[in-house]
């Protein structure tokens, strides 16, 4: 980790109104995580202009990480970022005790934030949720910013909670992937009384007309291989330019069609993978796609110019 004199100037209010990737996290044969492919990612996606690097999200399969292959993940990013941008590691755990040993392992790594989805697997309320978050902080010094995955946790985040826990500075936005455009609204409607908290969306299918709605940045899983696609969207965005939003997020719909040309995120570790970074391994007990569906992302990043970019 650097120390505070060698890191690069920036803000939080700036780093959370850009495009921040949920890093993939490229592991070698044995299952080690592979730090020459977590080095050329961040540099791929920082060059890009993406304004921060969000380590054992979805993107990075965090929940199936095991506390060893979590911690050398952050630790990774932490060394590939070198001060340039700010370092948020997930916090998809089930429970606030194993979420708040994982934040602790994450600020010894030399995170800058923690990431915190609701609990899961039994029910949880939005007094648990709540309770959930005060853990979290009272075990670090980090910011914390909320993540909604309903789709994954079984339990949104309801906006009357985050509105509550948005009273804390500490705690500095929310990221959406829900795809509820009204439920995002409603995360919107906290900026009214308290402007600087950000608000940003995760789903790549719906992020341009969330942008023009108001977000503050994306948080796009296929920023780790297309980083300026949207870093293009979100400027697109801020200026309020629809046609060119409108443009943008055919191409990104357009490349999203990849995620079905072999199974969910495995596609993503392969396209990873066809452009330089890592060997396209995903955590047990996935495995990568066949070669015939190989075959079809790599047509995918061939048809948006990407393997040539790489020049592949």
């Amino acid at each position: 980790m650097l120390d505070s004199e060698a890191r690069a100037p920036w803000s939080w209010t700036d780093r959370l109104t850009g495009v921040i990737p949920p890093l993939i996290t490229p592991l070698d044969d044995a299952r080690r995580v592979d730090e020459a492919a977590v080095g050329a990612l961040a540099d791929y996606t920082l060059e890009a202009g993406c304004s921060g690097l969000f380590v054992a999200g979805g993107g990075g399969l965090g929940p199936w990480l095991t506390d060893g292959q979590r911690g050398a993940a952050v630790r990774a990013v932490v060394r590939s970022a070198a001060g340039r941008a700010p370092v948020l590691a997930g916090m998809m755990l089930p429970a606030s005790g194993p979420a708040r040993e994982a934040a602790r392992q994450a600020e010894a790594e030399g995170a800058d934030a923690v990431v915190v989805a609701t609990p899961y697997y039994f029910g949880a309320d939005g007094d648990d949720q709540r309770r959930h978050v005060e853990a979290v902080l009272d075990a670090v010094t980090l910011p914390i910013l909320l993540y909604n995955i309903p789709q994954c946790t079984g339990h949104t985040w309801l906006p009357r909670t985050v509105a509550t826990l948005a009273q804390e500075a500490r705690v500095l936005g929310v990221k959406d992937s829900s795809g509820d455009l009204a439920g995002f609204q409603s995360y919107l409607t906290i900026k009214q009384e308290r402007p600087d908290f950000r608000v940003l969306q995760g789903d790549e299918r719906v992020m341009a007309a969330c942008l023009l709605m108001g977000a503050d940045g994306v948080v796009a899983g296929l920023a780790n291989v297309a980083p300026r696609l949207f870093v293009d969207l979100v400027r697109a965005g801020a200026r309020g330019d629809a046609p060119a939003c409108r443009q943008l997020q055919e191409r990104i719909s357009d490349l999203w069609t990849l995620f079905a040309r072999g199974p969910s995120l495995q596609a993503l570790y392969v396209a990873c993978a066809a452009l330089g970074m890592g060997n396209g391994r995903p955590v047990e007990p996935w495995v990568a796609p066949d070669a015939e569906q190989q075959r079809a992302i790599a047509e995918v990043l061939r048809r948006h110019g990407l393997l040539e970019e790489a020049g592949k």
